[in-house]
């Protein structure tokens, strides 16, 4: 009898190791699938760090908004709420430390800092790194990089999904073409 149990605890306790990670896959494919996608603008950012692993390390050109509110703190899950602008790319309209009842897409990033003289809040997009192959990531990092330094306004940008405040970093354009196209 006490086997029976024992077999029993083990079959749901593999079942649960397989249901976690295939609902998280689930859900990612399902902003995929669903969400709308915005191209956000990035901007230059320090070299790599051979201690992270090999991805490129992205930084965006919204990544502060001008409010009236002036009770934040470090770290702080805010929702960003955006909107796709007359260029076609991602631009903030509004930032909330609660989730609005409004149906704007948004995002959820965490607070910088708060500048209380011009009343701008500085935030970070939690979707910073865009893992690519081993053998590529360096080389990519470098284009990326040089393509930050031409004099191209909005020449590279990351292609995020966006549903219910959930993203999915789904690729990294230069001039239009994915990054990894580039570096083949």
């Amino acid at each position: 009898m006490k086997t029976k149990y024992i077999f029993l605890a083990f079959i749901v306790l593999v079942i649960a190791q397989l249901a976690i990670p295939a609902q998280m896959i689930f859900n990612k494919e399902a902003v995929l699938n669903n969400g709308t996608a915005y191209k956000f603008v990035t901007r230059p950012v320090d070299p790599n760090d051979p201690f992270r692993g090999r991805y490129i390390t992205l930084n965006y050109a919204i990544n502060s908004f001008e409010t009236s509110e002036s009770d934040w703190y470090n770290k702080q899950d805010v929702f960003v709420y955006i909107e796709e602008d007359k260029n076609g790319f991602a631009s903030v309209t509004q930032v909330s430390k609660n989730k609005l009842d409004i149906s704007q897409d948004y995002v959820i990033a965490k607070t910088n800092w708060y500048n209380e003289n011009s009343g701008v809040l500085n935030f970070n997009l939690q979707f910073d790194r865009f893992y690519m192959e081993e053998g590529k990531a360096p080389e990519a990092e470098v284009t990326f990089n040089n393509a930050q330094r031409d004099s191209l306004l909005d020449n590279t940008y990351a292609l995020v999904y966006v549903k219910d405040g959930d993203t999915v970093l789904n690729n990294v354009f230069i001039n239009d073409i994915p990054i990894a196209d580039l570096v083949e």
